[in-house]
């Protein structure tokens, strides 16, 4: 889902590098308490995608509640040290390296976005101390260069997974034969969806006839899409995010595409039916985490909203998962030590969360069903469970 990462790791690294030896040297004074398990929050609080962090960080809080309610873990409470990240990588660094030093936390969740993961990932590393990331979904986040990153973990699913379960599901269920393919050429996470759902369509026997492209803050996509509207394909596959799948799905409509739109979780919004509409948004279809129809996950539902007065979206959902992966971890270490909790995290099967069910693979990566949702008639319906070949 979330968010180009390549693009500022150098920065980024450079300055974990330069602040790491200035804020380490000096360790604060706020040392746990010996009834108390400190976990960091770096998350989005403020900036440009405060919207992603703020309800992560709701959904996390939520996990972190239930834990104490219940007796907290090991006969500890969890405290959760919040830091905000201001949206920035760099920021990022800053707040791990804070909730290190200063804080003397165990592990860390967040940030919600891929780059600002990315850039705390050395402070982390460095000082062994567990992340687990709840959004991120590009491919190194947890591995890079063909080798995991031993302390970096994720609670989602990744991009690849996306790609492959769309290209399954527009050949086995819509029966399509061809595609043509719209990206979002500024992003990391487009790219390569696209790039996975081009390579499974193919491999299954489809034909991708024309890819375009976009660049995030378009306004008006009308040109492109009369040109993908000639090639009269059974699919148009759209891997973005919701502010401009909104405006596309609209003006494909008004041009008279009736052709499925099928796209992946950056969709997963209300914004996107505000600006399509619910007639256009008919006979189009993305995945996602989960889906509020499903029973499985009516107690997470449930409590979030007596908790918060309002539904939850699904990056509260995922903040929950990671909540909820954390404190099974640190049960089954019986420990909050770092390297004991790392291997908990490292061996996690089968684990219940709020929105299925988690088994860690050998690259730090959860393997969890996707669902696949169709906009009707103004409602959202679940048409398939699919899990990831790859």
């Amino acid at each position: 889902m979330i968010f180009g990462g390549k693009a500022l790791r150098l920065a980024a690294a450079l300055v974990g590098t330069a602040l790491l030896g200035s804020a380490l040297a000096g360790c604060g004074g706020n040392e746990a308490k010996s009834d108390e398990i400190r976990i960091g929050a770096n998350f989005e609080m403020t900036g440009n995608t405060a919207n992603y962090g703020t309800s992560t960080l709701e959904g996390l809080k939520l996990a972190i509640k239930e834990a104490n309610d219940a007796g907290g873990v090991n006969g500890k409470k969890i405290v959760l040290v919040e830091a905000d990240n201001k949206s920035e990588a760099a920021e990022s660094v800053n707040a791990a390296t804070k909730l290190i030093s200063d804080d003397h936390v165990r592990a860390i969740i967040g940030p919600a976005t891929t780059a600002n993961v990315i850039a705390e990932s050395q402070v982390a590393s460095d000082n062994k101390v567990p992340v687990i990331a709840p959004d991120a979904t590009a491919v190194d986040v947890t591995v890079e260069n063909g080798a995991v990153k031993p302390w970096i973990f994720r609670s989602c699913f990744i991009d690849p997974q996306q790609g492959d379960v769309m290209a399954k599901f527009a050949l086995d269920t819509l029966k399509a034969k061809t595609a043509v393919i719209y990206l979002d050429n500024s992003t990391d996470y487009s790219k390569s969806l696209a790039a996975v759902f081009e390579k499974v369509f193919t491999a299954g026997g489809g034909k991708v006839l024309m890819t375009e492209a976009f660049l995030s803050k378009d306004q008006d996509f009308k040109a492109t899409l009369t040109r993908l509207r000639a090639a009269n394909a059974d699919v148009i596959f759209v891997p973005a995010y919701y502010e401009e799948v909104g405006k596309i799905v609209k003006q494909a409509r008004e041009i008279g595409i009736t052709a499925p739109i099928i796209g992946t979780d950056g969709w997963d919004d209300p914004k996107v039916a505000e600006l399509a509409g619910a007639a256009a948004l008919n006979n189009t279809y993305f995945s996602t985490h989960y889906s509020d129809k499903d029973a499985s996950v009516r107690p997470f539902i449930d409590a979030f909203q007596k908790e918060y007065n309002h539904a939850p979206n699904v990056f509260a959902a995922l903040g929950y998962d990671a909540g909820k992966l954390l404190v099974d971890a640190l049960k089954r270490a019986g420990s909050d030590d770092p390297e004991a909790l790392r291997k908990a995290i490292e061996e996690t099967k089968d684990l219940v969360v709020g929105t299925g069910t988690i088994t860690m693979d050998a690259q730090h990566n959860p393997i969890k069903q996707a669902v696949i949702l169709e906009n009707k008639d103004g409602d959202r319906v679940v048409v398939a469970k699919i899990m990831p070949s790859m």
